[in-house]
Order: structure tokens, then C-alpha cells, then sequence
């Protein structure tokens, strides 16, 4: 038997496994390396789809010898071959599976890894999904104590949220990275979360959102938000445009910077008017002549 031909190795490897007349116990030894040759061979080959269905027969193989470790890694190969494949549905299974595997070798790090490398091969084709996966990688990190390790994983959610257009929960999850930096003492990066709360609830013109956020979540360090509630207050649309601008908001992400160049996004002359009609109702009930 050729030793390179990755067909026949797969063939012999996959009847190591099977019990017979002959074989009364199945040689997960013998027949993982063979998976692994196989996969190595197909993959070179660019035959994906069959180094695909070997790496998942190695992964196997090496759970069968209590390999976890290993296991993870042959799943993470796997993943990406489904990538390359298109095969959307097996690449976050895969993921899903390797995180797994390394949560069970104590490995929370590449478990949570794995996961952000799911979401981040699905964001563009399957969003919904992807935003799952981050979230799953940040719980994955907050169970072991690991916030601080989380801060990315939030922000790359936050962002799919904003390009679908889920402003609501695109606040919510900055509110989120706001509270594990808090438990992480990393004061910039919780101002940071806050103030960009702030903006996507604006640029989603829910000021009660925003004026709640910064209320609930105020911190010294934060006056950029609050000049920002000024000006929509004052229905000061110059103002709102400039504090846009400002260096505090330019040292966000991206896609924040972004949404907050275009504030304001509705008529803030309303607001104005509302504020004076609220003053003016104070005004009445504490004049008692």
C-alpha cells in the first residue's frame, strides 16, 4: 500500500476503528495517525472537503485517547476547511466543538478563541451568529476572571449590532464592556463603553436612552458625554457637531467615530422645547402667589 496515497490511508485508518471477527477492540492509536497523514495529505492537495472529514475522524481519534488538547486542534483545522468550503453551518459547529474540547483541558483562553475565530469567519454571511459566538468567547472569559481579555471580543460584536442596525443592543452590549472594565479597574476603557453607549443611543435619536446611560453610568472622566447631552438639550446642533469632533470621541472605535460624525441624526428642536416647557411646569407649582 502506498503510504501517500491519503485515500487509502483514510480506507485502513477507518478499519482500525471497526471491531470484527478479528479485532475485538478498536486501535484509536494506530488509526489517528493515519487520519492525521491522510488530513495533512488532502489538505496539500487541496482536496478540502476530504481533509475536512479526516481531520474530523483525527479529532475523533484523539478524544478516544483522552486527548482533548489535540482534539481541539484537529477541530480547529476542520473549521477552517469548512470555511474555505463555504460550509457555513459546520464552521461554527466546529468552533463550538474545539472551544469545547479546550474548556475541558482547562484551556479557557484558545477556548474562548476559538469562538471569536467562528464569529469573525461568519460576520459578514451569518451576523446573527457571528454576535453568538463573540458573546459566548466573552462569557467564556468572565467565568475564568478574565474580563480585561474580553474588551475586543465586545467591541467586534458591537459593531456587527451598529451594521444591522440594532442600536438598542448595540448600547447594550457597550454597557456591557462598561461594567467588565469596571471589574478590571480599567477606567479609559469603561469611559470609553459609556460614551459610546451614549452616541449610539443618540444616533438612534433616543435621547431618554442616552441622558439614562450617562446618568446610571456617569464617571468623572466622562465630560465629553455630558457636553454632548448639553447641546442636544439646548437643541444646539452647532455644538452637537463640533463636540463630535472633539479628540475624545476620535479616540473611540471606528464604527463610533463614525455614527458620531453624523450626529445629530434627527430634529433636536424639540428637545429644547421640552426642557423649557419642563422649567416652566417647575416654575408654576413653586409659584405659590
Amino acid at each position: 500500500m502506498s503510504t501517500s496515497d491519503p485515500n487509502k490511508l483514510l480506507t485502513k485508518a477507518d478499519k482500525l476503528t471497526k471491531l470484527s471477527f478479528t479485532r475485538w477492540t478498536a486501535d484509536w492509536k494506530s488509526a489517528t495517525i493515519l487520519y492525521e497523514q491522510a488530513a495533512n495529505s488532502f489538505r496539500l492537495a487541496k482536496d478540502y472537503e476530504n481533509a475536512k472529514t479526516a481531520y474530523e475522524k483525527a479529532s475523533k481519534g484523539q478524544e478516544m485517547l483522552s486527548s482533548p488538547w489535540d482534539a481541539a486542534k484537529h477541530m480547529e483545522s476542520a473549521a477552517a476547511l469548512a470555511k474555505e468550503l463555504r460550509n457555513l453551518r459546520e464552521v461554527a459547529d466546529f468552533y463550538r466543538r474545539a472551544s469545547e474540547l479546550y474548556i475541558e483541558c482547562g484551556r479557557p483562553q484558545p477556548a474562548s478563541d476559538a469562538l471569536a475565530k467562528g464569529a469573525r469567519a461568519l460576520e459578514d454571511a451569518v451576523p446573527e451568529e457571528a454576535i453568538q459566538l463573540y458573546t459566548d468567547a466573552c462569557t467564556v472569559l468572565e467565568e475564568d476572571e478574565r474580563e480585561q481579555m474580553a474588551f475586543d471580543l465586545y467591541r467586534a460584536a458591537t459593531n456587527v449590532y451598529i451594521k444591522l442596525e440594532k442600536y438598542t443592543d448595540a448600547a447594550a452590549l457597550m454597557l456591557k464592556l462598561g461594567l467588565a472594565a469596571e471589574k478590571s479597574n480599567a477606567i479609559n476603557s469603561q469611559c470609553k463603553a459609556y460614551l459610546s453607549a451614549v452616541i449610539i443611543y443618540l444616533y438612534a435619536h433616543d435621547f431618554k436612552q442616552a441622558e439614562k446611560c450617562y446618568n446610571d453610568c456617569s464617571h468623572d472622566q466622562n465630560r465629553c458625554a455630558s457636553k454632548l447631552l448639553a447641546a442636544y438639550t439646548d437643541g444646539d446642533v452647532e455644538e452637537i457637531k463640533r463636540v463630535a469632533q472633539s479628540s475624545a470621541i476620535s479616540h473611540l472605535d471606528n464604527v463610533i467615530i463614525k455614527i458620531a460624525r453624523k450626529l445629530p441624526t434627527g430634529d433636536v428642536s424639540g428637545l429644547k422645547a421640552e426642557t423649557v416647557e419642563g422649567e416652566g411646569e417647575v416654575l408654576d407649582e413653586n409659584d405659590l402667589t
